[in-house]
């Protein structure tokens, strides 16, 4: 016969988990708090200061003001005639005191926290422009950008909000200390009550936190859903796409109008309850003031006095207690931006690391093997040879893996078994910077900065002056920069959207052209160009390739018939080499690929 666990003990069984969650749960919110004021905060002592001293004036003045209303009424039941002038006189003082001194600590309180988040913001882009480009690919663009937007803005809104907060804890201690100056027995009255909302306010933030973090992830989901809809507008509009996009757009927003509801809803309780509270604490005073005047108890004045503190104290009493639920939406975006920052870059520079040595760009894949993240196979024991002044080719069909092998030159990424060798030494023992300055890189997609033509070249080379640019972009056929507006000076758009897919390729072997690199890597580097720009730009890339390492992805017969070695590559791994001549006699997977003309597709 099984026993039968009785409710009540069934029910703490399930108490228990949901304490030490919260408790968990605080604490972590404790952690980053904590992190937070150690790493961030306190590099600004001396805006701490001036935020503290003059929070502390603004509270202790708008405590005054009860006393004030006292002391005018006591004079006024008196009919003491110094009414006419130092009551005036008081009022006129304290508010003007209050309002340069309100003035003053807004202005340091944005000052301090706009500057923690910018430090934020710094950290948090300096970590990801180093990070493993796996890392950034996980996510779309508009996902990244949003840790630096809505994420901030949230951060900011509960800084904001927690460093006030010293502020309101001041003005109610002072008014708190009036009204036990002015009417101890209803002081007690209230502060009987008030407490009361701590508990519900707790349960509360913590369900606004989870929320929050939703949110954000929604907001990140719905713009990187809005981005791809804007870029692919062509196609939207060739293939009949309207609805299909609107329906996507719309359950996304869907989603994020649910989240954001969310938050809503539970901001929403916060004061509701306070109101309730307090309309209890005063009810309480009320009544109890009403029955000892009338046994003939205390003064007007310091009935009024008692009152006029009690209700201002309401308003820092309501933000104190929605505090918590807007420092848990800042919290949600924080914990999101110290994962970023805490999680170690994979491509990381050895303690010990090499210069680069001399010589002209010997490189040995010796072995090499990579896995990605998923566990997907990129490549396997790929190995091959490439000796400066010479061209090799890798080809084979899509997903055999060269643009993987060719992205862990430059140690995009790092290989996951064998090794590959730069004049002798491990690429992973070289500096990464010196490593890294030895190789000019051209890929199929190619992307230009909002920046000038000119800029945007001399990324190869910052020091070069504007004739070598000149030379480099007529090197690479890119004279249609003097059909531009401003000529090499023309802003070229997000993107580089103001040029066409052949000109910003161009712009891109410029750029190559102009860091005369020890290391020459072409991801399929002339696909967008017509017949005689690629003649042009071949011609000048036969130059470029003398004395140096050229290794190319390529599809068009031309480019790999001129090639000193042709790797054939299939599901990761070599399958073939030598010149395009003998590896026709073979009749093997390249010669069947150039028959099919899809070398490279």
């Amino acid at each position: 016969m099984n026993a039968v666990t009785p409710p009540a003990a069934a029910s703490a069984g399930r108490a228990a988990p949901l304490s030490s969650a919260s408790m968990a749960g605080t604490e972590r919110t404790r952690a980053l708090m904590r992190r937070l004021w150690r790493d961030d905060v306190t590099l600004y002592k001396g805006r701490i200061v001036s935020v503290v001293l003059l929070t502390v004036l603004m509270a202790s003045l708008t405590a005054l003001y009860p006393l004030v209303i006292q002391r005018a009424l006591d004079m006024f039941a008196a009919h003491d005639p110094r009414i006419l002038y130092q009551v005036p006189a008081l009022v006129v003082l304290v508010t003007a005191a209050k309002a340069a001194s309100q003035y003053a600590q807004t202005v340091s309180v944005q000052g301090l926290v706009l500057v923690v988040i910018r430090g934020l913001q710094e950290r948090m882009f300096t970590h990801l422009v180093a990070a493993d480009v796996t890392m950034i690919e996980r996510e779309a663009p508009a996902q990244w950008a949003a840790r630096f937007t809505s994420d901030a803005v949230a951060i900011r809104e509960a800084l904001i909000r927690a460093v006030n907060s010293l502020g309101d804890v001041v003005t109610v201690v002072g008014l708190v200390i009036s009204m036990f100056y002015m009417d101890w027995e209803l002081s007690l009255i209230a502060a009987l009550l008030y407490p009361l909302a701590a508990v519900p306010i707790q349960k509360l933030g913590r369900k606004v936190r989870r929320a929050s973090g939703g949110m954000q992830e929604q907001i990140g989901e719905t713009s990187a859903l809005l981005n791809e809809s804007f870029t692919q507008a062509r196609t939207v509009r060739v293939y009949n796409m309207e609805r299909d996009e609107q329906t996507r757009v719309e359950r996304s927003l869907d989603l994020l109008h649910a989240a954001m509801l969310r938050i809503a809803t539970g901001r929403a309780r916060v004061d509701p309850v306070l109101e309730v509270l307090g309309g209890a604490a005063v009810a309480a005073v009320l009544g109890f003031a009403g029955w000892r005047a009338a046994m003939g108890g205390s003064t007007l004045g310091s009935f009024f006095g008692f009152v006029t503190a009690l209700l201002t104290a309401s308003r820092p009493l309501r933000a104190l207690g929605s505090l918590n639920a807007a420092l848990q939406e800042g919290l949600a975006g924080l914990s999101r931006i110290f994962a970023i920052i805490d999680t170690p870059p994979a491509i990381s520079e050895r303690a010990r690391a090499l210069a680069m040595p001399p010589g002209k760009g010997h490189l040995r894949f010796d072995g090499v093997g990579y896995v990605y993240g998923d566990g997907r196979v990129g490549l396997e024991g790929l190995t091959f040879e490439a000796r400066p002044g010479l061209t090799v080719a890798l080809v084979g069909p899509s997903g055999a893996g060269k643009s993987t092998a060719l992205s862990l030159i430059p140690r995009l990424h790092d290989v996951t078994s064998g090794c590959i060798t730069l004049d002798g030494v491990d690429l992973r023992e070289l500096k990464l910077a010196e490593l890294r300055a030895t190789i000019a890189y051209v890929s199929q997609d190619t992307l230009l900065f909002d920046m000038s033509v000119a800029d945007n070249i001399r990324v190869g080379r910052p020091e070069a002056s504007e004739e070598e640019v000149r030379v480099a972009a007529y090197a690479a056929a890119a004279d249609f920069v003097d059909a531009l507006p401003q000529g090499l000076n023309t802003r070229v758009g997000p993107g580089g959207q103001r040029l066409s897919g052949g000109q910003r390729q161009r712009v891109a072997l410029a750029r190559a052209l102009l860091r005369d690199p020890r290391l020459l890597l072409l991801d399929e580097a002339t696909s967008a160009l017509d017949s005689e720009s690629e003649a042009k730009v071949q011609s000048a890339l036969s130059r470029l390739r003398q004395g140096r390492t050229t290794i190319i992805v390529a599809h068009r017969l031309s480019t790999v018939q001129a090639a000193d070695l042709i790797v054939v590559m299939q599901e990761g791994k070599a399958v073939e080499a030598g010149r395009h001549a003998e590896l026709m006699e073979r009749d093997g997977l390249y010669a069947r690929l150039v028959r099919t003309q899809s070398l490279a597709l």
